[in-house]
This record gives structure tokens, C-alpha cells and sequence, in this order.
């Protein structure tokens, strides 16, 4: 039986139209924001419509996946999507990418908490046993004993509820940067470049990044009291997340242009109260949301655990290795920017692109009537993996520089 993988739990058995587009957008709200300016300056001014393209084919997927929940009243969960498809091994190929996906993102998060309070506090290190460690360590490293005690937890209301602000922590993000480029003097005077052919891989990986939400769509399918109504909350959800992301790379760009760093709130002047409003609010975010994340990782472990080892003191054990173990790796690999854009490349491609086209296509026997939309699916499959081949390379060629 399949764990059912979600970002964040959502009510079960009668949610609205509108309650269902927020927990939509919600979704569909994460770090991805605060790397969009970045994105958008490794291809440019034209970039914005390759942000287009990635949203009208994520968009795209999540009805596919929507036509595979419909075709059996069974299928609950995006793994169980996989096996209805491709049995067993569909099952697992799902659940794997999925994982994988839980555990790198809040990787990224102890990388981007290091990194920001660095920037609040860049005098901060220390000399332990002769060895030196600098403030982006520490900060990683105390990063991980804050959110250690949630993931001791078995409620996680609290959580959830907090990190269910992210459509009010994205609109304090802008909007703090929008006031630290009208009011405090940076401007929006960088003209950037109109198109940057080089970049489009790193560009395109990190779009995907943003769009990668998918796993949760069939939980958020689950909890609607009218089911029918599903594809207009994407829709309504995908639009609304555009144009926040569009909003922020126009602004980020205008302000920093070439120079913007993998996440905008390192370009920001921390002597403005603005700046440090827009970096809290984004602190926030990744120490609420870490435990829930990673919690369903957390329960397929516990899941397959022996009976008598499957004490609270041993899920306490396995939980704090779990977080101890993205500490590591957010510590060997500290590169925010290049850690997304591999994530985005090899895992939200393939799990928010290739995959739900490839179980539509077995699910409804598509493969059998070729058509208009079984050729348009053909294509994006076909670009989907050019995309994250391409993109794979770009990036460990990044990581073999920063070694």
C-alpha cells in the first residue's frame, strides 16, 4: 500500500471550489520564488516565455493526472497512479522520484536558511577543536536544531497551519521588494539581456523546479466536494502562481539584473527595514514547512519497520537521522542554485511531466489511437527529456566548478 505523498495536508471529503484554488496555490508556493529573478536572467528578457511554456505544460499534466484519478475510483495517490499504469515497478518509480524530490527540497531550505542569516549576520564564526567553521555552517547547522523538536511530532495542525501563510508570506516577499526598489533607493534601472542561448538548460530546470507541485494534485483531487470542477482550480491556481512569479522575476531583474544572485533576497541592502522583512518572511517558511515535507518520507520508513521496532523511540531516532542527513548534505554541497536546477532537471521534469504523460497514455491506452493530443503528449515527452538530459549536464558541469 502506498504512503500518500502530500506537501501539506488538506481536509478530506467536501472542500469548496475556493478553498480548493488556495490550497492550490499554496502548492504551487515555495522557494521557487525567490530564485525567479535568477532564473530569469540566465535567459534573458525572452526567458518570460519559456516561464509561459512550463506553466501551460504543467498545467497541461496535472489534467492528464486528473483523467487518470477519473478512469478508477480507486486511485487515491500519485503512486497508486504508477500502478494502475505500469504495476509494481510503477508504483515504485513513482514513489522513488517522489522521495527523492521530499528530500532534496528541504535540503535546499537548511542551504537557503544558512545562507540568509549569513547575510543578516556575516560576522558570525567560530574555532572548534583547531578547526574553523564559518556562519553559513552555523547557521545550517543551527537551522536543523530548530526545526528538529517538529519533527518529533505526530500532529502537525500547527505546522500545516503556519505554513499554510505561503500565499501571504509571497505577497509580503514582493511586496517588500517592491519597496526596496520604488523607496530605498535601488531602483529598476538594470536593463538585463534579451536572450541568453547558454542559459536556457540552468533557465528551463529551475522553471520546472517552480511548477513542480504534482504530487499533491491528486490528494488536492481527493479532498474536492465536486471533482468535476478540478481542472478549473488548476487553472485558476496555475494563473494566479504565474503571475506572482512573473511579477517577482521582472522585479528582481529590473533591480539586480546580471547581478542577482540564486536566491534575490542576497542582492537585498540589509540596512533597509524592508529588506530585513523580506528576508524574515522567507526564513519562515522553510522551518514550518521542513517536518511536513519530509514526514512522509518519515512514515514510509517507520511503515516498514518490524513491529517491535516500530517504538516512538526508535521514529524519534529515524527522524532525527533523517534531518542530520540533509544537515550533511546541505553542508558537502551548499549550492543553493545548482541543487534546484538539478533537482527541477532530473526529478520535477520526470515526475511533473514525463511520468503523469506516460501513465495517461497506458491508463487510457492512447498509445493504441494515435490522434492530435496522444502527438502534442509525444512532443512535450520528447522536449521534457531533451530538457532534463540537457539540464542534468549543465548543472554537474556547474557542480565540477564549484568543486
Amino acid at each position: 500500500m502506498a504512503e500518500q505523498v502530500e506537501l501539506a495536508p488538506f481536509n478530506t471529503g467536501g472542500t469548496s471550489f475556493l478553498r480548493s484554488c488556495f490550497n492550490g496555490i499554496n502548492a504551487l508556493t515555495g522557494i521557487g520564488l525567490i530564485t525567479i529573478p535568477y532564473t530569469l536572467s540566465q535567459a534573458g528578457w525572452l526567458g518570460l516565455c519559456l516561464l509561459l511554456a512550463m506553466a501551460f505544460t504543467t498545467c497541461y499534466t496535472g489534467i492528464l493526472l486528473q483523467r487518470c484519478l477519473e478512469s478508477n475510483p480507486s486511485i487515491k495517490t500519485y503512486p497508486d497512479i504508477g500502478y494502475h499504469a505500469f504495476g509494481r515497478k510503477g508504483r515504485l518509480i513513482v514513489s522513488t522520484f517522489t522521495y527523492l524530490e521530499l528530500y532534496l527540497v528541504p535540503t535546499g531550505m537548511l542551504i537557503l536558511e544558512g545562507d540568509n542569516l549569513f547575510k543578516l549576520f556575516p560576522n558570525v564564526s567560530m574555532e572548534v577543536a583547531g578547526h574553523y567553521i564559518g556562519g553559513k555552517e552555523i547557521f545550517v547547522i543551527g537551522s536543523g536544531l530548530v526545526i528538529l523538536p517538529t519533527m518529533w511530532l505526530k500532529d502537525l495542525r500547527l505546522l500545516s497551519f503556519i505554513s499554510a501563510g505561503g500565499i501571504l508570506s509571497c505577497v509580503i516577499v514582493i511586496t517588500s521588494i517592491l519597496w526596496v526598489g520604488a523607496v530605498d533607493g535601488v531602483g529598476f534601472s538594470s536593463k538585463g539581456k534579451l536572450f541568453e542561448l547558454a542559459g536556457i538548460p540552468t533557465a528551463m530546470s529551475l522553471y520546472a523546479f517552480c511548477y513542480g507541485a504534482h504530487p499533491v494534485f491528486p490528494t488536492l483531487y481527493s479532498s474536492m466536494k465536486d471533482k468535476s470542477q478540478f481542472s478549473k482550480v488548476l487553472f485558476v491556481s496555475f494563473s494566479l502562481s504565474t503571475l506572482r512569479y512573473i511579477s517577482m522575476a521582472v522585479l528582481g531583474y529590473l533591480m539586480f539584473g546580471q547581478d542577482v544572485q540564486p536566491q534575490v533576497t542576497l542582492n537585498l541592502p540589509t540596512s533597509r527595514v524592508s529588506s530585513k522583512i523580506a528576508i524574515y518572511t522567507t526564513l519562515v517558511g522553510p522551518i514550518a514547512k521542513y517536518a511536513l515535507i519530509v514526514m512522509p518520507i518519515a512514515n514510509a520508513i517507520e511503515s516498514r519497520l518490524p513491529r517491535y521496532y516500530n517504538s516512538k523511540l526508535i521514529c524519534i531516532f529515524l527522524r532525527t537521522l533523517l534531518l542530520v542527513s540533509t544537515i550533511i548534505v546541505a553542508l558537502v554541497f551548499p549550492f543553493f542554485g545548482i541543487l534546484m536546477a538539478l533537482v527541477g532537471a532530473i526529478l520535477n521534469i520526470t515526475v511533473s511531466i514525463i511520468l503523469p504523460c506516460l501513465c495517461y497514455l497506458k491508463i487510457s491506452r492512447g498509445y493504441q489511437k494515435w490522434g492530435f493530443e496522444v502527438l502534442i503528449i509525444v512532443v512535450i515527452m520528447i522536449n521534457a527529456v531533451s530538457i532534463g538530459v540537457i539540464g542534468t549536464y549543465f548543472s554537474l558541469k556547474d557542480v565540477i566548478k564549484k568543486l
